[in-house]
């Protein structure tokens, strides 16, 4: 709770402190200071150490999984401040305004981790969204950042508009807001509560680009600042998926056999069109873009199967996706070429850069001793104990198999490929923070139970 106020406040602080600082590289420690506070508030929260009691009317319900996941989005985001301080200050003249809306989005990423009723649900979605909505436009000269910043307003909104409309089919059928009553109600399964669940799905599953309401994705991702794609891409996906399981466990868990085959579809959609889409990309960064559509197919495991393994593995999923794509995606912008070809030669010319982005993509692979590979393993067991479609099972192992062919193309690029890759001075801070993020990525590959004991 105090992590969640204070991740609102420090965006106020940010904003103040645009007026009263003038230099752009103050930002970057102002932000950075936050985030360390909402780390140890975090973890002090976790442990019982701070607790602030105030009556929310159980519209807030705190847990371990929920204290660990905002852990691990601290964390992460934490990463992502370092390795991006420079490319923040090149955005544009507001940096201060940037951070402050991301310390905002943290506060909704806060509501969507801990909600316990619909209306909660909603205003943490829309507080993530909004900022979003003008950081993906924050280019304003770059004409293709405008155009992802309008088509995702758009996108957005329309979404929002059917969750909505679920929302209240959900509260016609039930008369509460609160998902324990929802819960409840669904013992019969009327129509209204049908037609709700149909409606939450589809707009979380926009929320989490799953197909076949991805297709704003690929050219938001594109469109916007590498920088703000990479944070688009990872903690906020991540978050919306930790929403859209605790709303489809709480809310509906007691019919979960009514609508886990419709999951099923989508999640099979996803993996498909991501990793086939992915195969056909000239661009690392538009590789990256719907390879990001095929991990939430694997995600998306977590909302089907709804079990210990998922939760679990949704986790660790949140921590080795988040530290690999956020590594991979500080690589592609201190490139100058962001084309495959931009990056024959790179393990010559930059050793360093290419040893840790050939670390983050073998993790998103999911190869041994990586994070990735237990994320992958626990998604699979999940659904395996689910023991209901095992056809999907079998699908997603055939589609991260396909998935290795197109990170492998940059690996290959890099080290096999003659050329003269070109890239952009890196200071000693980004090298340590890199290298830090490519242990960590080891380690968790190694040692899954660091972080899934947490939950316990």
């Amino acid at each position: 709770m105090i992590a969640l106020i204070l991740s609102a406040l420090w965006g106020v602080v940010m904003m103040f402190s645009g007026i009263f600082l003038k230099n752009k590289k103050a930002a970057a420690p102002v932000a950075i200071t936050g985030i360390i506070a909402l780390l140890i508030v975090s973890y002090l929260e976790y442990n019982a150490v701070l607790y602030l009691d105030a009556d929310i009317r159980g519209m807030l319900k705190f847990s371990a999984f929920g204290q660990v996941f905002t852990g691990v989005v601290f964390f992460c985001t934490l990463i992502y401040f370092i390795l991006n301080a420079a490319e923040f200050e090149e955005t544009g003249n507001d940096t201060f305004e940037y951070y402050a809306l991301i310390f905002f989005i943290l506060s909704g990423i806060g509501l969507v981790t801990y909600f316990n009723t619909l209306l909660m649900l909603f205003l943490g979605i829309e507080i993530i969204s909004i900022p979003l909505y003008i950081l993906a436009g924050s280019d304003k000269k770059n004409l293709k950042s405008n155009e992802a910043s309008l088509k995702y307003f758009l996108m957005g909104a329309f979404s929002s508009g059917i969750m909505l409309m679920g929302i209240a089919f959900l509260y016609g059928a039930s008369g509460t807001f609160y998902i324990d009553g929802i819960n409840v109600a669904t013992a019969g399964f009327s129509p209204m509560i049908a037609i709700g669940l149909v409606l939450l799905l589809i707009s979380m599953s926009f929320k989490v680009s799953a197909a076949p309401f991805h297709f704003w994705t690929p050219d938001v991702y594109d469109g916007s600042p590498t920088v703000v794609t990479s944070f688009m891409a990872t903690i906020v996906k991540v978050a919306s998926f930790v929403a859209f399981l605790r709303l489809f466990d709480n809310a509906f868990g007691k019919v979960h056999a009514q609508w886990q085959i419709l999951v099923a579809l989508i999640t099979a959609a996803t993996l498909f069109i991501g990793n086939i889409t992915a195969v056909f990309q000239q661009s690392v960064k538009r590789m990256l873009s719907y390879s990001s559509i095929a991990q939430a197919g694997f995600m998306l495991l977590a909302v089907f199967s709804l079990n210990t393994f998922a939760k679990e593995g949704l986790i660790l999923y949140a921590a080795a996706y988040s530290l690999a794509t956020i590594g991979s995606f500080a690589v592609v912008i201190k490139m100058k070429d962001y084309s495959l070809e931009g990056f024959n030669g790179l393990g010559k010319t930059q050793p360093f850069l290419a040893l840790m982005n050939t670390i983050f993509l073998l993790s998103l692979t999911g190869i041994p001793l990586t994070a990735g590979f237990f994320a992958k393993y626990y998604m699979l067991i999940g659904a395996v104990k689910n023991g209901h479609q095992t056809w999907l099972v079998i699908f997603a192992v055939l589609m991260a198999a396909i998935s290795a062919y197109y990170y492998f193309r940059v690996i290959q690029a890099m080290y096999f490929k003659e050329g003269n890759a070109e890239a952009k001075p890196v200071s000693a801070v980004f090298k340590y923070t890199l290298l830090f993020t490519a242990m960590l990525v080891i380690v968790l590959g190694m040692f899954p139970s660091l972080l899934t004991k947490a939950l316990y």
